[in-house]
């Protein structure tokens, strides 16, 4: 361990290769779904969207000066171009991905969830308006921000999903027989 400042630097590559590998699975997954879209909307951009490009420029200007300055061998520079991959193109691009519903299912802020696997579904009000839709016995929420002009159109797409049998709640409220899953949205 002559250089522990190196070491970390090669975890945080590995650990960011992880992180990129994921992004790379989850955007392939998108890709392939986005010609399923029912009713899907870009996200807002958020507040400090402005962060990771300040992070992938301050990135690229220490990879630069190591390189030409120090002039560190490239398989020194890992970690750095791992992190400024991460910052500077697949997070971005991460932002971008539609929001919304899909014939397989939800595209969720963070994650997609399958019609089937839903079991429960809720509004939290205010803005920003969300659906949160819960899935399994593990109590696992997802969010999905709701843009204002298409609330009517997600109550209603979500009524048919349900009346259609595909959106199945697993502990209704108070079942006394008279219950419709459909007024749960």
């Amino acid at each position: 361990m002559r250089d522990p400042f190196g070491t970390l630097l090669i975890l945080f590559g590995i650990g960011f290769l992880g992180a990129n590998l994921a992004l790379l699975y989850e955007g392939a997954q998108d890709w392939r779904r986005r010609r399923q879209a029912v009713l899907v909307w870009r996200m807002a951009p958020p507040r400090l969207a402005f962060v990771p490009v300040l992070i992938a420029v301050g990135l690229a200007a220490v990879i630069v000066y190591k390189l030409v300055a120090l002039q560190w061998p490239v398989w020194r520079l890992f970690g750095e171009a791992m992190m400024l991959t991460y910052y500077g193109y697949l997070y971005p691009l991460s932002q971008r991905v539609k929001r919304g519903f899909y014939e397989e299912g939800v595209r969720l802020d963070r994650g997609f969830l399958r019609w089937k696997d839903i079991n429960g579904l809720t509004w939290r009000p205010g803005p920003p308006l969300a659906l949160l839709v819960a899935r399994g016995r593990r109590q696992w929420a997802g969010v999905l921000t709701v843009p204002p002009e298409q609330f009517g159109a997600t109550r209603r797409l979500l009524r048919d999903r349900i009346a259609a049998r595909e959106i199945r709640f697993s502990h209704p409220p108070l079942d006394l027989g008279g219950h419709d899953e459909r007024e749960d949205v």
